[in-house]
């Protein structure tokens, strides 16, 4: 496959590093020269067959693609549809955006508009982390992870098994869902944890004794603090209504702690309160079934996404697709 990679930091720089370590021809481009040349020099130490190209332009990168993934954050994502919609390209387009539904309305937008764009395919690795930049990427970064691939009514299939057949041989466990069921989803277990990283480092900062105490909960509790601010508020921001949502509820949850800490014994009313949440991470990440085939039809995949399933593998003439559950 020739693939193009519009944004090369963190997803985007590892998207073409495993795309071009899988024997794909890859073009990248990125709209800051010193990211550029940072791609330009990594792709000239890398050994022979698995190097990529980076270009100066989109129209350079998307000349002949097969498949053009746009990997920049979501305010520069109308700008990138609209330059990419001037080209002409007529293959197939996906994203890696963290937030779905505004990705969407864009897309569409443009399909109304200029009559382009139509083959489009929303998607999100859940692979990000506090690191970022080019100099941060990774090959291996997908592998294992959960890498959301939208179902839409207008989806082409042969399009969206193609694109899963490409991820899967990423090592990518590719979970099928609506726009509105990723953006749901994505709210309780990335963008409010975000919010709530950044809370508790912001509770903290005026008191170096607390600081220095810090340890192993504080640590995990606040890693996604370390983002890039902006990344973050677009992150959040793009999915605010869900977000709010999310957090509201969090807010509830919380404010029952509270109460909970004023009972006549507070030891004993927070346990109750504490229990089920230990319970279920106590079991999390849940083992996985052991791989069954499936028919590719959108309603089957889209139960599977919603029962957390996600695709092992597609065959490579696209007509079954293996595919596992928690259990």
């Amino acid at each position: 496959m020739r693939a193009a990679v519009i944004g090369l930091g963190l997803i985007g720089g590892s998207l073409l590093r495993a795309l071009a370590g899988a024997g794909h021809t890859v073009l990248g481009y990125d709209a800051d020269p010193s990211t550029r040349a940072m791609a330009r020099t990594a792709a000239a130490k890398v050994r022979t067959g698995t190097r990529w190209r980076v270009t100066g332009s989109v129209p350079d990168a998307v000349e002949g693609a097969d498949l053009v993934a746009l990997a920049v954050p979501l305010p520069a994502i109308p700008g990138v549809l609209d330059e990419l919609a001037r080209t002409g390209h007529p293959g197939l387009v996906t994203d890696v955006t963290s937030v779905k539904v505004p990705v969407r309305a864009m897309v569409a937008e443009r399909i109304g508009r200029l009559g382009l764009l139509a083959g489009y395919i929303g998607g999100h690795p859940m692979a990000g982390r506090e690191t970022s930049g080019f100099d941060a990427s990774d090959p291996t970064l997908f592998q294992g992870c959960a890498w959301v691939l939208c179902l839409e009514p207008r989806t082409d299939m042969r399009d969206w098994l193609a694109l899963a057949h490409l991820l899967t041989g990423l090592g990518a466990r590719v979970v099928p869902a609506t726009a509105e069921e990723h953006d749901r989803a994505v709210a309780a277990v990335s963008h409010v944890p975000h919010l709530v990283a950044a809370a508790l480092v912001r509770l903290a900062a005026d008191d170096p004794l607390a600081l220095t105490l810090a340890a192993g909960s504080f640590r995990d509790g606040t890693r996604v603090a370390a983002s890039q601010p902006g990344l973050t508020a677009a992150i959040c921001g793009g999915n605010a209504g869900t977000a709010g949502t999310a957090l509201d509820a969090l807010l509830d949850s919380l404010g029952t702690a509270r109460e909970l800490l004023a009972e006549p014994d507070p030891i004993a009313a927070l346990q109750a309160w504490l229990a089920p949440a230990a319970r279920v991470r106590s079991a999390w990440p849940a083992a996985a079934s052991e791989p069954v085939d499936l028919p590719p039809e959108p309603e089957v995949l889209l139960r599977l996404g919603r029962a957390g399933g996600w695709l092992v593998s597609v065959a490579p003439d696209l007509r079954s697709v293996s595919a596992a559950r928690p259990i």
